[in-house]
């Protein structure tokens, strides 16, 4: 397999799947994490190995080391391998997302923001979603009319918090998710909701138009509930673990046990909560967005630049949402025709984000 974004928790999980099931790794393509680039390349002998800075090339243990955007996309031309695990955080995903469809091959994808920037230019029966609420989704799908399907959120670091304190919150508070570590963006994007809101967009691109919708559930084990026409309701339960839809993802034919079982006793009792807009004000768009997916692209541009600002201290926490909210309805006629479309509206807003003085 090439795996894009391999230091990172999900290329991790990967890399653990692979060596469970001798899944050989043809490419490793990483950020800025060196060490653990060079321990992984010990381990799994890739032929290729790409990373995000020229200035790092000599610090990587391999005779075959490149470096950008640009490299990523050569390698995954040229690699004999048919799978491509696409892990990569943020826009940056979405070229080598195209790339590896280009090339007739199948992408793992848990990058969110190739489907949600790009998604009505993206085949994807060329996907497999290894995001566990869109492999939850997969899992519990049958041959049955559907009514709705609703996936569940954690409620990031601020689920608990008085509403009145979260113009306060700092980057460290963004980073104290309740159920586990992942990465800086991913983190900020749970506790704003735009992670969820994203996902849900992803949904609706890869199993069609229906209604979406989710819910917090505390304590992550259950991932997906589809309710179907005739009144009964299935949930996927699970302990909180991607390496269960990555498995699926390198082999298809699962047949032995990757998780232990969630023990409902054990559990004793579950908490639902709705995700109200007076915490996450970034919700009161989703409805609109999901009926206009193509403004997917300016969504996810609008909140990477918000997060920039609000890392460098230019705008407090709640002031994302805001941002998001102002630049949605700004661009409220931006509708792409082509993918190249994609990548100017991209650059457009981003533009007017960091051009205007905020709040």
């Amino acid at each position: 397999m090439i795996l894009l974004g391999s230091t990172g928790s999900i290329g991790v999980n990967a890399l653990l799947v692979a060596r469970r099931f001798g899944i050989k790794v043809e490419v490793l393509v990483c950020g800025k994490n060196i060490a653990l680039l060079n321990k992984q390349i010990k381990e799994h002998k890739p032929k290729v190995v790409v990373v995000a800075n020229k200035a790092d090339v000599a610090k990587v243990n391999h005779s075959r080391v490149y470096s950008g955007e640009e490299a990523i996309l050569h390698v995954i031309e040229e690699a004999t391998s048919k799978l491509v695990v696409n892990a990569l955080v943020g826009f940056l995903g979405l070229r080598p997302t195209l790339k590896a469809i280009e090339c007739d091959k199948k992408v793992a994808l848990a990058n969110k923001e190739s489907l949600v920037a790009c998604g009505s230019f993206i085949d994807t029966s060329k996907i497999q979603p290894i995001d566990s609420e869109h492999f939850g989704l997969w899992y519990l799908l049958q041959e049955r009319p559907v009514k709705k399907m609703t996936i569940t959120a954690s409620g990031g670091a601020f689920r608990d918090w008085d509403i009145t304190r979260l113009h306060t919150a700092t980057l460290s508070d963004t980073q104290k998710h309740p159920n586990w570590s992942m990465g800086q963006k991913i983190t900020i994007d749970s506790a704003t909701m735009v992670n969820k809101m994203f996902e849900l967009l992803e949904a609706r691109w890869l199993f069609g138009e229906g209604e979406y919708d989710a819910i917090i559930e505390t304590q992550s084990l259950i991932h997906a509930m589809i309710d179907f026409k005739d009144g009964s309701t299935t949930a996927h339960f699970a302990n909180a673990s991607m390496q269960l839809p990555i498995a699926y993802a390198l082999d298809e034919k699962m047949d032995e046990a990757i998780l232990p079982h969630v023990d409902l006793v054990q559990v004793g009792r579950l908490e639902f909560r709705q995700i109200s807009p007076e915490r996450y004000p970034v919700w009161q768009i989703k409805e609109d967005l999901l009926k206009n997916p193509q403004r997917g692209v300016v969504v996810n541009a609008a909140n990477e630049a918000a997060i920039e600002m609000f890392i460098a201290k230019k705008i407090g926490f709640m002031d994302i949402s805001k941002i998001i909210i102002n630049a949605y309805e700004n661009f409220s006629d931006a509708l792409p025709l082509h993918v190249s479309d994609i990548f100017l509206i991209d650059q457009e807003v981003r533009k007017y984000v960091g051009k205007n003085r905020w709040f």
